[in-house]
Parts: C-alpha cells; sequence; structure tokens
C-alpha cells in the first residue's frame, strides 16, 4: 500500500494498548492514520503519538469502516464481538486475548518461530500468551537443532500481566507494609484472579495460582501454556507442563525452563545456537554472575535467556533461565511485529 496503512488499536487506554501505540511509533510499518479505540467510558480522553495528539474514540462496529490493520487488546468478549466486525469491513486483525488462540481457523503466531503459519490467515491472527511467547523465542532454535521431547516450565510472572490496576494494587500494599500496616488489613481485590472468589495479598508474596483453576487442577493460565506450545510448534505430542507463579515485580516474566531434547545437545552448542537466534540475547556468564534480570528487559523487545546447564541425572536433560518483557514481546511488540511480518510477506490483506 503506497500511501500506508489505516492503523486502529482497539483498548488504546489499557497497559498493553499504549504500549501499542509505543510500537507503533517505532514501526518499519507504513502508516497513513492511526485510530485509537476504547469504551465509552475512555473515549474523549487525549493520548500522544508521534508528537501529536489523538482524541480516543468509543469502539462501534463502524469504526473499522477504511481500517487495513486492527490491534486488538481489550478483552476476550470485545474481541468476540468487534474482531468479525473489523474483518467483515475489510481490515485484518492481530488480537492480544486468548479468544481465538486455539481456533483452528486461526493463526497462533511468533514472528521468530512459526511465521509461514501466517498465509492461512482469514482476516484474523492470533498473539499467543506472553508467557508463552518467550519461551517460544527461546525453545524453538534449540528444537529446531536437536528436537524437543518434553518441557517442564516453572513461570515467576510480573504483576502488569493482570493489567494496570494490579500494579497499583502492588505499589499500595507494599507501601502499606513499609507503613507497618499488618497484612491482614490490606484490601486485596484482583489478584491472583479478578473472577475468583478470593483475593490474596501480591506484595512480599508469591500466588502460586495465575487465572482460575481449569481441569485436572492446573489454572486456565497453565493449560494456554500447554495447549498454545503444541499448536505454535505443530507437534501434538510434545510434553508440555506447567506451574504459573505471580511474584511482586511490576513488569518482566521469569521461566524456569527444563527441556528434555531428542538428539544429544551440549550446553556450548544451546549457546551457540541461542546467541545467533532471533530475537535473543544471550546472557549467560555463571563466573561473572550475568545471567538474565526482569528489572533489566523492561523496555526492551528481545527475550533474554540465560543459566543454561545439563540436568545431573537425565542425559538429554537441560535447564534454562528465561526473562522478557511481557508487555512488549509477551503483548505490544509481538503484535505490532506479526504486523510487521504480514507487510514483508505481502499478507496484510483479506
Amino acid at each position: 500500500m503506497s500511501n500506508g496503512y489505516n492503523v486502529a488499536v482497539v483498548g488504546a487506554t489499557g497497559a498493553v494498548g499504549t504500549k501499542m501505540i509505543q510500537m507503533l511509533e517505532q514501526t518499519t510499518l507504513p502508516l497513513k492514520k492511526v485510530v485509537l479505540l476504547a469504551s465509552k467510558r475512555s473515549a474523549g480522553k487525549t493520548l500522544q503519538f508521534k508528537g501529536e495528539t489523538l482524541i480516543v474514540e468509543e469502539l462501534v462496529p463502524e469504526s473499522f469502516e477504511g481500517i487495513d490493520l486492527a490491534l486488538f487488546s481489550a478483552g476476550g468478549g470485545i474481541s468476540a464481538t468487534f474482531a468479525p466486525e473489523a474483518v467483515k469491513r475489510g481490515a485484518v486483525v492481530v488480537d492480544n486475548t486468548s479468544h481465538f488462540r486455539m481456533d483452528p481457523q486461526v493463526p497462533l503466531v511468533v514472528p521468530e518461530v512459526n511465521k509461514e503459519a501466517l498465509k492461512k490467515h482469514k482476516g484474523i491472527i492470533a498473539n499467543p500468551n506472553c508467557s508463552t511467547i518467550q519461551m517460544m523465542v527461546a525453545l524453538e532454535p534449540i528444537r529446531q537443532k536437536a528436537g524437543l521431547d518434553r518441557i517442564i516450565v516453572s513461570t515467576y510472572q510480573a504483576v502488569s500481566g493482570a493489567g494496570a490496576r494490579a500494579v497499583e494494587e502492588l505499589k499500595r500494599e507494599a507501601q502499606d507494609y513499609l507503613n507497618g500496616v499488618p497484612a491482614s488489613e490490606w484490601q486485596a481485590k484482583i489478584l491472583p484472579a479478578g473472577a475468583d472468589k478470593k483475593h490474596y495479598p501480591i506484595a512480599f508474596n508469591a500466588l502460586p495460582q495465575i487465572d482460575k483453576f481449569a481441569e485436572d487442577d492446573y489454572t486456565f493460565e497453565e493449560w494456554k501454556m500447554v495447549n498454545e506450545t503444541k499448536k505454535i510448534m505443530e507437534d501434538a505430542a510434545i510434553k508440555v507442563a506447567a506451574t504459573c507463579v505471580r511474584i511482586p515485580v511490576a513488569s518482566g516474566h521469569s521461566e524456569s525452563v527444563y527441556i528434555e531434547t531428542k538428539e544429544k545437545i551440549s550446553v556450548q552448542d544451546v549457546r551457540e545456537t541461542l546467541a545467533s537466534a532471533p530475537g535473543v540475547v544471550l546472557e549467560d556468564d555463571p563466573s561473572q554472575q550475568v545471567y538474565p534480570q526482569a528489572i533489566e528487559c523492561v523496555d526492551q523487545k528481545e527475550t533474554f535467556v540465560g543459566r543454561i546447564r545439563k540436568d545431573l541425572d537425565i542425559e538429554n536433560g537441560l535447564h534454562l533461565w528465561v526473562v522478557s518483557d511481557n508487555l512488549l514481546k509477551g503483548a505490544a511488540w509481538n503484535s505490532v511485529q506479526i504486523a510487521e511480518t504480514l507487510h514483508e510477506m505481502d499478507l496484510l490483506h483479506i
């Protein structure tokens, strides 16, 4: 498109929506117009884009008239209602919610891993779960080199994954703690899951529950990691198990990942493979205490990998530490990166 694309950001005032706007400011996509959409409650607010003041508009089906690309991050219910409306009007949708992820007709894409899946899109592309994305970026190069038989992941996930209000709750609780207010008097209202029966403090705590509990006592977040991994890697036989934990970090998800490869591979080979892999930054020098940290990944687009070591008992077992900014690579940047890849592959049309 010689004159550039008309792009809509749905959920523009949310934690991920604002990051999407930042990523669009840096994008290689040719842009003609950017439209900011949100609920009626947020309509009328103003946000900055490349030095220009844009007014947030109320989301209605007609909002997508003339739109080429729509980036959604406003909740699954909004996507279910409005993504088809956008497609009907000729837009390609990149959806950051979980609503379409397991739909067999919708590609689930991490550009470094499975961009070829974009060729099958029918107007909607799903952005995977934040914790899944960074794990896929780290593991796909190893899978290409030595195959993958098993993945066991334990996550240490930032509070921003639950939204801006959850971050504010973390700050209030931390301040209460520093002021000597007993934890029993804190007013936890959001975590571990806003829709669940009980809520617990997150400041100076670790909650082994992200989202509500589902089948076999795994949470929905854990099932997302299991099912999305199989879909992205197109391998129903790969063994995946996850334990997802919320910790009192504002931004940046960390993961302890154990894998069993199909073929033997040395730690040095893994390091060399990851050092040249797209989207990966290798930080792995134990002698100098060099390893990825959540606080250092904030506002970075890459996935950081370190603490690579052999398992002490399983010959083909390996351990890795994987860190990434959950609001960027885990959400906003991966969405814009999908759009850039669609443009590069001449697929940004229906």
